[in-house]
This record gives structure tokens, sequence and C-alpha cells, in this order.
């Protein structure tokens, strides 16, 4: 489908060691490795013990810390835990100087605090992307790209697709969130990366550049986000 690269965020410990055998066997499957705030209540600090160990050894083969973040969708009583987790992995980024990926849900200002107070300047992924101008700059300010994925394909969804079919060129890439967050028309079906074509048809129909410009301009921001 002309999908020429991955990015495989882990969203816990246990995937860690088949994304690293993944990726040895597979040149273009990127990984990222963290702990997702839904997985967080469930896990102990002390795995970020062998993340850190992980960033040491493995360098090379780690794309970005992810996927991390904050869900204030959850319940309340994992807010702590997830902070704790997030706090920590921002800070193990910024010691070896790879981007992120973010995970959001009721939670941008939270963030975006966090990553101000901590001074992170590597930049990374605002992953799945929805909300207005404003939103999106203080993210762009901070050195993010925003990940644009089904939600633009929901006809429903008109603040995100106004603000995508305005935001700088520069700012955006392009994700699925496979197996999650089906398109519109493929509501109960499992997603696939094979996907990206259809986000990235429905952008072109929002945007005013040719589909080559588009298209060049996307894989150039995944490059910089990644520093591939």
């Amino acid at each position: 489908m002309g999908v020429n690269a991955l990015l495989i965020p882990a969203v816990e410990q246990a995937n860690w060691q088949s994304l690293l055998t993944w990726r040895q066997q597979q040149a273009n499957w990127y990984i990222a490795l963290g702990v997702h705030p839904w997985w967080a209540e469930a896990e102990s600090l002390a795995v970020l013990t062998e993340l850190e160990h992980l960033l040491q050894t493995q360098v090379e083969q780690i794309a970005a810390v992810g996927e991390i973040g904050l869900d204030f969708a959850l319940a309340a009583e994992t807010f702590a835990k997830q902070q704790q987790f997030f706090s920590a992995q921002v800070a193990l980024a910024k010691h070896y100087r790879k981007p992120v990926i973010l995970h959001h849900r009721k939670s941008q200002p939270a963030l975006l605090a966090e990553v101000k107070r901590q001074q992170f300047t590597q930049g990374g992924i605002l992953h799945a992307f929805s909300g207005s101008q404003q939103q999106a700059k203080a993210f762009l300010d901070l050195g993010f790209k925003l990940g644009i994925g089904g939600t633009i394909t929901y006809p429903r969804a008109e603040k995100t697709r106004h603000t995508v079919s305005k935001l700088p060129l520069s700012a955006l890439v392009l994700e699925t969130d496979a197996p999650a967050m089906p398109l519109n028309g493929f509501q109960g079906q499992v997603n696939t990366p094979a996907q990206l074509l259809a986000v990235f048809n429905v952008l072109c129909e929002l945007r005013a550049e040719p589909a080559a410009e588009l298209a060049a301009a996307l894989w150039q921001n995944s490059l910089a986000a990644l520093r591939l």
C-alpha cells in the first residue's frame, strides 16, 4: 500500500524485548519503548530501571520513548501513578536525548506543564491529535509534530478537520494507531497500517497542496520527529 516504514510503540514492559527482536529483523520497523498510561497502574516503577538499561545499551535500536502520557478519562485513583510514570519517562528521554510519543485524553495542559517543567527539548509526536489551532500551537512551539490519524475520516470531527486543514504542513505526521482507532466506515474492524493510505487520501481532500507534495513533506516530518 506504499507504507515504507513503521514506528511501533510499546505499551508495557512485557513488549520491550519482542520489539527489540523485531527491530533487529526488520530494517524499516522503528520502535519506541515505554509504559502507556493505561498500563501504568499495573506496572511497578521498578521496570523503569530496565528501560534505562535498554536506553544505555541499545540506544541505536530505540527511536523514541513511548507511548507515554496522561489519560484523565481513566479512574481518578490512577492519576498519581500515571504522573509518576510520565515524569520519570520524560526525564529518561531527556537524559538519553530521545523524542517521545505522547498519549493524551483530557490531559493536554498537564502534559504541557510537565514538559515545560523538565525543560524537555527533544520533541516527538503528540499521538492522535484532535483539537484547535491554539492547542496545536502549544505543542508545536515545544518542538512536537502532530499525529494525524483516523479521526479526520469522520465528518463529525469538524473542529479537528478544520484545524488540520489550516496548520503548517511541517506540523503533521500520519498514523493509524493500529489495531485501535478504526477509520470511518470500518468501525468494529481491526485497524492495520495499510489504512495509512486512506488517512492520507482524506488529508489530501482537506489540504490545498498536491498529493505528491504532501507525501514528501509527511515523510520528511516523520524523519525529523524521530531523528532518523
